[in-house]
């Protein structure tokens, strides 16, 4: 087992592997900005070193100073966390020619399946269903058109590269085609810097549901279920849920041993994702893999019992994976809401100081946070400030729990999103599991409109 991990990440992810680090006896080591000197895995690792200034890209996202901090501080290990280097291959190369384990799959996979083209022809290789379209990059608006018409409009143009809705766009017949193809180009490469795109058949408003998998270096894997993440904005994922109201146990096994399956096929080792669209037929298609730790990895912790870090830690280790698939069990419904630090009217970024920072427990309640009174949310990162978790016997207790959670927070001094929230659990749809990728277009009216990129990365 490793004697000290470095985490190469920031904020409530790097405390989340220091609390699995410190119950496994694991030393760890903080690398932090200039701009959180004073945060608090920097407080709670064992050692910790100032790789660069507050800018992402001189710091966090600067492989030489993470190596040379986990040499300086004779790390045996890195753990990314998820976000800035989590997916990087070049990162998890440069590890194993330091004779540092990355804590994560192995760098070809990371490849493999950070291009979404490449990763679709994969999984469509190992019987994963996937959308109609393209077998690889389109470069040519011909190519496009004859695709187009093969697979029927709309079509979604779609970036080889990244996520987030970047490099995408939507051509709902022939004449938007064109238009849509150079600039889903352009801005793939200035999001990217790789301006490939290919094609896939456009599914209007769908469900979008990810299974946990994990694998160790001794051929098992398995997965940890389902996890509901339609409720987003911006294709940014708002509300997460385990299990999913709309899938049955039946298809909830072809899933999850489908979804098994194509990870042995690539080879998978350590914690992913593999994520898909439903649509109103039931019928569902691969979108992506994310070869990491996820945002939302704690709901899947809270209905399974299973601590996906340790189990991360240990795998890339060397050790087998401490369960087997039969002794998976899913118990109770979980939920969870991240609190942004955002204006509730524009959405935009609120950084600032918190003044007051209290959130309530209570049976059922997991909050994951790197905040508190008089901390800064700095305007450099990510606008996260807590993620809040509950877990209830089934989806009305989780639901309830989660309502009387953020009714009883109080944050002050920052705008944040908790009344967003409060009105999406309110909602009678969201109540009844009725839920698509479009269905925050009633609460963002200026997000509203005939067509929605549901299927963003």
């Amino acid at each position: 087992m490793f004697k000290k991990i470095l985490i190469a990440n920031r904020g409530e992810v790097a405390l989340r592997v220091i609390h699995a680090c410190r119950e496994m006896g694991i030393k760890t080591v903080a690398v932090y900005s200039e701009a959180d000197e004073d945060s608090l895995h920097v407080r709670f690792a064992d050692e910790d070193v100032c790789i660069g200034p507050a800018r992402p890209g001189q710091s966090y996202l600067n492989v030489p100073a993470v190596i040379s901090a986990a040499e300086l501080t004779g790390a045996d290990a890195i753990h990314p966390g998820y976000g800035f280097l989590s997916e990087s291959a070049y990162l998890a190369e440069v590890c194993e020619a330091c004779h540092i384990k990355f804590i994560g799959p192995d760098p070809r996979v990371i490849r493999l399946m950070g291009d979404k083209a490449r990763a679709r022809r994969a999984m469509k290789k190992a019987g994963v269903p996937v959308l109609p379209g393209s077998e690889g990059i389109v470069e040519t608006e011909e190519e496009a058109a004859r695709i187009a018409r093969e697979v029927g409009y709309p079509v979604l143009v779609k970036a080889t590269a990244g996520g987030g809705g970047r490099g995408m766009r939507v051509a709902a017949h022939p004449g938007e085609l064109a238009q849509a193809l150079r600039t889903a180009q352009r801005e793939a490469e200035a999001a990217f810097g790789v301006k490939d795109v290919y094609l896939e058949k456009y599914v209007e408003a769908p469900r979008h549901i990810e299974f946990q998998v994990l694998g160790d270096h001794h051929g098992n894997v398995v997965h940890l279920g389902e996890r509901e993440c339609s409720v987003q904005r911006r294709h940014q994922k708002l509300i997460e849920e385990s299990p999913s109201p709309a899938l049955s146990d039946k298809v909830r096994r072809k899933m999850g041993h489908l979804v098994a399956d194509a990870a042995r096929a690539v080879q998978y080792t350590n914690a992913g994702t593999f994520e898909f669209l439903l649509d109103a037929d039931g019928r569902f298609y691969f979108m992506e893999a994310n070869t990491r730790l996820q945002v939302e990895h704690g709901v899947t912790e809270l209905v399974t019992g299973v601590d996906i870090v340790k189990e991360q830690i240990r795998v890339a280790a060397g050790e087998r994976l401490s369960f087997k698939q039969s002794e998976v069990t899913f118990t109770g419904h979980a939920i969870e809401c991240r609190i942004n630090a955002e204006c509730p009217e524009t959405f935009a970024p609120s950084p600032g100081t918190i003044r007051v920072f209290a959130l309530p427990g209570g049976p059922g309640v997991r909050i994951d946070t790197a905040a508190h009174s008089e901390c800064t949310v700095s305007p450099y990162y990510d606008s996260l400030v807590a993620k809040i978790m509950t877990y209830g016997r089934d989806r009305q207790e989780a639901i309830a729990r989660m309502r009387r959670t953020l009714e009883m927070t109080v944050i002050e001094g920052i705008k944040t999103n908790v009344a967003l929230h409060l009105k999406v659990l309110a909602d009678p749809d969201f109540q009844a599991g009725r839920l698509n990728t479009a269905f925050m277009n009633r609460f963002i009216p200026a997000a509203s409109g005939p067509r929605t990129l549901a299927q963003a990365g």
